[in-house]
């Protein structure tokens, strides 16, 4: 055992010694071997197959629960310091990389995320260990039913709280608390107040506050980076820092004695202040409790204070509690984080528990920890003990109860009832319970009566126990004060009083939620032992216990796998090794129980077919015979071995006890041996024999020819040659005039037969077709009387359903009819109802008024009456007082105005009341004359209706007819034909009526032309009147032949008013023309009389229009005199023309009349409009004079041009660059025209027309351009596109091309081409938004493609390809001097002109390199997976085997089984396609070979890292598979001619290491060989390869440990790369090289497949 983990421990790799154990020994050192490379090579292997390591462990777990839906457990244990943190963590970050789901929550970067910070806030540096758990920590990894993670569950056992208060020396508190210091200078962090970590007490204790290498500040940045990973907003983390300062701040609380009982905290304390303010609390009630007691009494609440240890304990008690409750807290968050939704399928849990520890001075927290060992050690002999019970029941084995240690009594000391832990809970139920006494009891219930408990004997403060690793002996002292794990209940209410809601939380009255709570309950192994007391749930002993339970079930309930943590030594020194040390924590851990239990039973199990693959060469041929292999198996082992207790045949395995492999491996090998000296006797024999025949035959025919020869010399002479010549000869000529004679013979007679045969097969095929014609006929006449007697009896029924539907329908109408006549009745009456109430209202009306008139009448009277009383008053008054008259003037007055307000107001009532009286009256009648009209339209909905009923009636009376006229149908067809032969003779008479039709026609179209004459007279007049000058007349004959034709034919003269205004701008703009292209007049005045030619052709074809309706006219009267069935129609005909004379004779005259009448006005308007014009045309005519000048200049020169003209023939590169130019003035001008022209309303469709026959006029010059193309065309390299096309340009070409069946008949790059000939395009307009908007849409398309097919490498070839092509055309057609040296001058030509882009060369070359990353990652995941089955493991050479059965170890099968099996012609044909499909894509052949190159070194670095990590890789026979496969690989790169890649030097390591396993490995001189062969491998890889190698059989010998220390040592000087594995992920630096495209722009054509057809090629 020793050796096998001293050996796995010397090259830097793990050590296994049974197959449910990992040891895992920590190097106290960073090696290569955790990598995603490594990950993938264990990811699907066989635990056994390949070195043992912590991803095998996970590999088995993790097929396990795929395989059988089974939870699974992976329990990592060993000494502080071991490394079981990072074990813990390394595989469940292998769980994250081989079950990804893709998907966007990164559910496994939250799982992985959740180790920093548990780290942070739940380890710490101790004397063993720089990183070490100070909890225990269980993960559950939850999957779903496609095996991907979901989420995860966390749980914590037993926090050593202790430490937050006091540390040993070189120890340091927890990682967070040095963490926050050192990150005090951030600007978040000002507030907190912190100081460094020298300067709080709770992180000073230890002494050093700093670890080597790790850096504290930049730990914190991950930490935060992870909370924010897991969702924990910046709130919570800052309330988690708050407490974490509170808490240093606390610490730093300074407590002072008064006098011996009492303590008190200073008011001005800096800290406490601080830590009051941080936590939101009381700072009185927090220096008040720190320092007092209240004690509650029957009577009276007594305070009493407290010393200082005492008020110290309660500040460092608050402290522990304060940092638990933030533990659980954070640890709830980051399990709500990793929470997932649905439900879980299966788990994975990783369990990180403290190992067994044993120290000079053991207390509370070493006693939880090594029961928990306790524990997990039993679980662990059950599991295995259950593995050997299960596997020998299921296979029937025979077998006896192998004892082992059972470590059952230990754990009832501890935990049964009235055992260690319930005296410790009952002592702490006494509040003057001391530790002391609790040992005390001990000794009294356990000393003498248990041997596993013992005393001291130098010591009365301790007790020992003996574990089942080792005695342990505890100190008493603190058991009492840690198990309670009180606090101060007056503490607690201040705390929980805080405003601070995070730690007010922390102390509410109600249970926090237990991290301990599990939603799967789980059978226990064991019944748990219930506490004897309610209360002693509350002591940290039974939660401990509580939990501890909780897990067992959770182990029971899973399947386990185990990994042991060893430390090699003490020192934390590399590469160290202690065997001591070793060897105790190996005991201390079960490994050495484990061996012992193994050992004793059957270690080797085969399957039978691995027996009888693997031993088939022993059994005789009567035992190969057999069909019953498994019976096979045991007749050989009987034979083979005598002593039936060396194996048992089970079900489907056979079990070997130790030595058996090994002595039948030497029969196998023996048996090998002899045949193969049989093998090489009988071929060295046969090789011989084979070469003595061949000699002998060769002899044979030898002496034959010679002796033949010499017979022939002997016996013919010349005479005899000559005759025999001459016989051939005669018989030659008599032979082929036979031949002759009897080939005549044959032809003649063959000729005779088949000149009958056809005559009688033409007369046969004559008479066959006469048959079917007549048929024919005759099918045509029936088929046509069936189909119109089906047609009649169809009629027939469906007019009877019409008649039937119909009357059903006029039913329906009748009786919607009756119910809408029903409710107008109702509305009738209620009509009449509301008139009869109107009514009553006035009548109501009419009363009201006779009042108002009464009380008028009334108040009349009585204001007679007043006036009476008044007179008398007055004329009393005067006498008896003269002071009261004026008194009486204005009663009267007042009397006066009230009785006019009377008055008003009854005139206002009597008007208004006439007026409601009319309203009504006119309502009255609005509602009459409402009812006539509904009436009326009643009466007439009636009518109707009888009316529809008539036409039903008459439909059926026609029906009935009908029915009567079909029965006289054929003999009104007879009567037919009669009057048919008598109309035949009126068919003269009609053909000369026509054709005196045809000479009116005639008349009438020569008086038109007159007219047409005569107004074209009179218009040329009138404009020589208005225009003078050569260009003005032609312009205005132009458009008097052709615009007085439409004005003919429509009838409207206005506009010709408008065409001449017109025309006179469209001589400014001429005039403009002429002065900025003067060449262009040169070649106007050369096609000059060719375009008048063709403007008169279109005028005669204008003309002749009407002719055609005469030629129409005669066509008709043709096909009217062959139809004979239509005569009667042609006197409809002659009518019809008849009347069509009538009109257009009116019609001329109209329009002659209309016409004079017209003109006249049009010539007062010109006159008019001529004086407000004269102005513009003065200024036009000196220009003209200018422009007449230098044309009479450039008229002399046309004669030395023409002189010329054969020279300029010559040049017809500078000629097409004129014309190109000439092309572009025109289309500019032609673009200015068009918008000149949609200034103008185009409303009306006359106006359209002028339009554009003026726009011819306005460009002559126009006219000779499109002349010119009866030239040959001559194509400038440029696709001309609209700004609004561009999309669909991006969008054809771009995102909607597929590459696989396109690429096929286009040039190479052709997309790229057709890219930058429209990038040419907006360089030649000057167009920079144009052209910087078709470069992003390119940049934008091609990176769209790719985000969007990412894994589709036809796609990602071809654009990488396009790219380049892209990158090369940007480069070639820049102007650049280095990029034109290899252009032709025509390529020279087509260089952009305008703009520099340069800058979108560098955007396109980022934008490859980011393709060909990508490209070169589709490749390599699609050939990864067939690289170590194809290069390693399938065995391609014929006869060489290295199967072997791994026995034990290899426990289960991969749940890839089912995958495809792969060889190396599928690394070959994966290696063609990617090869055809990048030439299929014009890519260019440099970067072929940098691909090919790259997926070569993959090859080879993956092939290399397996050979490194599997034994079984490693023998001879391997290394010549090995080098076969590399020649297949070399000969492809042959064939396709790729040897200047120099792929296959990526391969030299490979080859090396192939040529290594066959060399011989035993002396000096091999060694040196060796050293000096293997230059590509590292001296740590040459000793890998020689330590691993395996022998199959006895012709292979194993590498001695003497000759690996002599490569070591020759080795020792090499300088090279120390790690063990290749970097699988390494990338060749890409370069782009600069080939120019042959390919001319200019002879590229647009494939119609490419639905470009809005492009033009200019």
């Amino acid at each position: 055992m020793i050796f096998t983990v001293l050996d796995g421990y010397s090259f830097t790799l793990y050590s296994s010694c049974s197959g449910i154990i990992l040891v895992a020994i920590n190097p106290y050192k960073q090696l290569p071997i955790y990598g995603d490379a490594i990950i993938h090579a264990y990811s699907g292997q066989n635990m056994g197959d390949m070195d043992p390591h912590i991803f095998a462990v996970a590999e088995e777990a993790y097929k396990q629960m795929a395989r059988n839906n089974k939870n699974q457990s992976i329990i990592v244990s060993g000494e502080s310091g071991a490394g079981k943190t990072v074990s813990a963590r390394y595989a469940m970050r292998y769980f994250a990389t081989v079950s990804k789901s893709g998907s966007k929550s990164h559910v496994e970067d939250k799982v992985l995320a959740s180790n920093p910070i548990t780290e942070a806030i739940g380890n710490a540096k101790t004397t063993r260990n720089d990183n070490s758990s100070r909890f225990g920590k269980y993960t559950e990894i939850s999957f779903d039913r496609r095996y991907q993670i979901i989420g995860a569950n966390m749980r914590t056992y037993l926090l050593e709280k202790s430490r937050v208060v006091f540390q040993s020396e070189n120890e340091r508190n927890y990682h967070i608390f040095y963490q926050l210091c050192a990150s005090a200078d951030q600007p978040e962090f000002k507030k907190l107040k912190l100081l460094s970590a020298d300067e709080f007490r709770y992180t000073c204790m230890g002494g050093k506050t700093f670890i080597d290498g790790v850096d504290d500040k930049a730990d914190m940045v991950e930490t935060r980076r992870t909370f924010s990973l897991l969702g924990l907003k910046e709130d919570f983390q800052m309330d988690v820092f708050k407490v974490l300062a509170g808490i240093l701040h606390l610490g730093n609380v300074e407590v002072k004695a008064v006098g011996d009982d009492k303590s008190s905290v200073s008011s001005s304390d800096k800290h406490l202040a601080m830590f009051c303010e941080l936590l939101d609390v009381s700072e009185e009630n927090v220096s008040r409790w720190l320092c007092s007691r209240k004690i509650v009494l029957v009577s009276e609440t007594v305070v009493k204070p407290m010393p200082v240890h005492r008020a110290i304990n309660a500040r460092d008690a608050l402290a522990k509690q304060i940092y638990s409750h933030l533990f659980d807290c954070i640890i709830l968050r980051i399990n709500t984080a990793l929470k997932f939704p649905g439900k879980q399928h299966t788990f994975i849990g990783v369990l990180d528990i403290y190992g067994f520890e044993t120290f000079e001075m053991n207390n509370f927290e070493q006693f939880c920890i090594n029961y928990a060992n306790e524990k997990l050690q039993q679980q662990f002999n059950l599991h295995v003990f259950k593995l050997e019970q299960e596997e020998y029941m299921k296979e029937d084995i025979p077998w006896t109860l192998i004892d082992f240690y059972d470590n059952q009594p230990v754990i009832d000391l501890i935990e049964a009832k009235m055992g260690i832990l319930d005296l410790l809970d009952e002592e702490c139920l006494f509040p003057q319970g001391t530790d002391q006494n609790w040992l005390q009891k001990l000794y009294n219930n356990y000393l003498d009566k248990n041997p596993l408990f013992e005393k001291p004997r130098m010591s009365n403060a301790s007790f020992v126990i003996q574990h089942f690793a080792d005695k342990v002996e505890y100190n008493c002292k603190g058991f009492l004060e840690k198990n309670r794990d009180t606090m101060y209940e007056e503490l607690v209410d201040v705390m929980r009083s805080s405003k601070f809601h995070l730690l007010a939380n922390f102390f509410q009255e109600e249970e926090p939620t237990s991290p301990f709570s599990k939603s799967i309950k789980f059978k226990p192994a064991r019944p748990g032992v219930k506490p004897a007391n309610k209360q002693l749930r509350t002591t940290v002993g039974n939660k401990f216990r509580s939990s501890l339970y909780l897990l067992m079930e959770t182990l029971n309930a899973t399947t386990p796998h185990y990994v042991r943590c060893i430390k090699p030594n003490e020192d934390k020194l590399p590469f160290e090794y202690d065997s001591k040390r070793v060897v105790q924590q190996l005991r201390a851990c079960g490994v050495l129980e484990t061996i012992h239990i193994s050992a004793q039973s059957y270690p080797s199990r085969w399957t039978y077919i691995e027996f009888y693959s693997r031993y088939s060469i022993l059994m005789t041929q009567q035992e190969l015979l057999l069909n019953d292999k498994k019976q096979t198996c045991k007749t050989v082992l009987q034979r083979l071995i005598h002593d039936s207790n060396q194996y048992k045949f089970g079900r489907t395995k056979i079990f070997f006890r130790a030595g058996q492999v090994a002595y039948l491996e030497k029969l196998r090998s023996d048996r090998l041996r002899g045949a193969c000296i049989t093998i090489q006797k009988n071929l060295r024999g046969w090789t011989q024999r084979r070469k003595f025949l061949r000699m002998r035959e060769a002899a044979i025919v030898l002496q034959q020819y010679v002796r033949g020869q010499r017979k022939i010399r002997q016996t013919i002479t010349a005479a005899t040659l000559k005759r025999v010549w001459a016989s051939i000869v005669i018989q030659k000529y008599c032979r082929g005039y036979l031949v002759r004679r009897i080939y005549h013979l044959i032809q003649a007679a063959t000729i005779t037969i088949q000149a009958y045969a056809r005559g009688w097969l033409a007369r046969t095929r004559y008479r066959k077709m006469v048959q079917e014609q007549k048929a024919v006929v005759l099918q045509k006449y029936a088929r046509a009387w069936l189909a119109r007697r089906h047609f009649q009896s169809i009629r027939r029924v469906v007019l009877n359903v019409q008649l039937s539907y119909r009357v059903q329908q006029l039913r329906k109408k009748l009786e919607e009819q009756n119910k809408e006549n029903h409710g107008l009745l109702e509305r009738l009456t209620g009509l009449a109802n509301a008139h009869a109430q109107d009514v009553e209202k006035l009548q109501k009306l009419e009363s009201d008024l006779k009042k108002s008139v009464a009380e008028k009448k009334t108040f009349e009277e009585v204001a007679k009456q007043s006036k009476e009383e008044t007179n008398q008053l007055i004329a009393q008054l005067q006498a008896q007082n003269g002071s009261l008259v004026q008194e009486k003037q204005n009663l009267e007055k007042h009397l006066q105005e009230r009785t006019q307000e009377l008055k008003d107001g009854a005139d206002e009532l009597r008007k208004k009341l006439l007026e409601d009286l009319e309203t009504e009256q006119r309502h009255r009648k609005i509602l009459e004359n409402n009812f006539e009209i509904q009436k009326e339209e009643y009466d007439k909905q009636i009518e109707a209706l009888k009316e529809e009923i008539k036409t039903l009636r008459e439909e059926n009376i026609v029906l009935r007819e009908q029915n009567q006229e079909e029965q006289q149908f054929k003999a009104d067809l007879q009567k037919q034909l009669a009057q048919l032969s008598k109309e035949v003779k009126v068919i003269p008479e009609l053909q000369k009526e026509i054709e005196a039709l045809e000479n009116q026609k005639s008349v009438l179209d020569r008086r038109m032309k007159e007219q047409k004459h005569e107004t074209r007279v009179k218009m040329s007049e009138i404009t020589r009147q208005l225009l003078t000058g050569i260009q003005e007349e032609e312009l205005l004959s132009r458009m008097s032949t052709e615009d007085l034709e439409q004005i003919n034919e429509d009838g409207e003269i206005l506009f010709a008013y408008e065409g001449l205004r017109k025309a006179t701008r469209v001589l400014e703009n001429h005039s403009r023309v002429q002065k900025e292209s003067f060449e262009s007049e040169i070649e106007t005045l050369k096609y000059q009389n060719e375009h008048l030619q063709n403007e008169n052709n279109e005028l005669q074809k204008l003309f002749q229009e009407e002719n055609n309706v005469n030629d129409s006219i005669r066509q008709e009267v043709s096909r009217l005199a062959t139809e004979n069935m239509i005569i009667p129609q042609f006197k409809q005909q002659i009518s019809e023309l008849q009347r069509q004379k009538q009109d257009l004779e009116n019609r001329l005259k109209e329009q002659a009349i209309e016409m004079r009448g017209k003109m006249e006005e049009i010539s007062n308007d010109l006159r008019s409009n001529l004086e407000e014009e004269s102005s513009q045309r003065r200024l036009l005519e000196l220009q003209r004079e200018t422009f007449e000048k230098e044309k009479q200049e450039l008229m002399e020169k046309i004669g030395d041009k023409e002189e010329e003209n054969a020279q300029l023939k010559k040049q017809n590169q500078t000629e097409s660059e004129a014309k190109n130019r000439l092309r572009q003035e025109a289309s500019r001008l032609i673009a200015e025209n068009m918008d000149f022209e949609e200034q103008i309303d185009v409303k009306d469709r006359l106006i359209k027309k002028l339009q554009n026959q003026i726009q011819g006029l306005r460009m002559p010059e126009k006219a000779n351009h499109i002349q010119a193309p009866l030239l040959p065309k001559e194509y400038l390299g440029m696709l001309e596109y609209k700004k609004e096309e561009e999309l669909k340009l991006i969008k054809n070409i771009i995102l909607e091309m597929k590459p696989r069946g396109v690429v096929v008949n286009m040039i190479p790059g052709l997309p790229a081409h057709l890219l930058f000939m429209c990038v040419r395009y907006a360089d030649y307009l000057n167009d920079a938004t144009k052209l910087k908007s078709l470069m992003n849409a390119i940049i934008s398309g091609i990176k769209q493609v790719i985000t969007d097919h990412q894994e589709d490498f036809e796609t990602l070839s071809f654009w990488l390809s396009n790219s380049c092509h892209m990158l090369n055309c940007l480069k070639q057609y820049s102007g650049e001097e280095e990029f034109m040296k290899h252009n032709t001058a025509r390529q020279n030509k087509n260089c952009l002109k305008n703009f520099d882009l340069s800058e979108h060369r560098q955007i396109f070359s980022d934008l490859a390199i980011r393709i060909h990353h990508q490209f070169t990652t589709v490749m390599e995941n699609n050939l990864m997976p067939m690289i170590v089955p194809g290069m390693l493991e399938h065995e391609s050479l014929q006869g060489i085997s290295s199967m072997k059965p791994t026995g034990f170890r290899k426990r289960s099968s991969s749940i890839y089984e089912d995958t495809e099996v792969y060889t190396i012609s599928s690394i070959l044909q994966q290696l063609g396609y990617f090869h055809t499909a990048m030439c299929q894509h014009g890519m260019d052949p440099e970067l072929i070979k940098q691909a090919v190159k790259q997926l070569f070194y993959l090859i080879g670095a993956v092939a290399l890292n397996s050979i490194f990590l599997r034994k079984d890789m490693c023998s001879c026979r391997k290394g010549m598979q090995i080098r076969c496969n590399l020649s297949y690989l070399e000969e492809w790169l042959k064939e396709k001619n790729l040897q200047q890649s120099n792929a296959m030097d990526t391969m030299e390591p490979l080859s090396q290491a192939a040529w290594l396993l066959q060399v011989n490995k035993s002396t000096d001189e091999d060694a040196k060989e060796i050293c000096a062969r293997c230059s590509g491998l590292s001296a740590v890889q040459i000793v890998k390869i020689l330590n691993s190698y395996t022998p199959i059989d006895d012709f292979e010998k194993r590498v001695s440990p003497s000759f690996v220390r002599k490569v070591q040592s020759i080795l020792q000087e090499r300088e090279g790369n120390p790690q063990l594995m290749l970097d699988a992920k390494y990338r060749f630096q890409v370069t782009f090289p600069f080939n120019p495209s042959p390919q001319a722009l200019e002879v590229i054509q647009v494939p119609s497949s490419l639905k470009l057809g809005f492009l033009t090629r200019i």
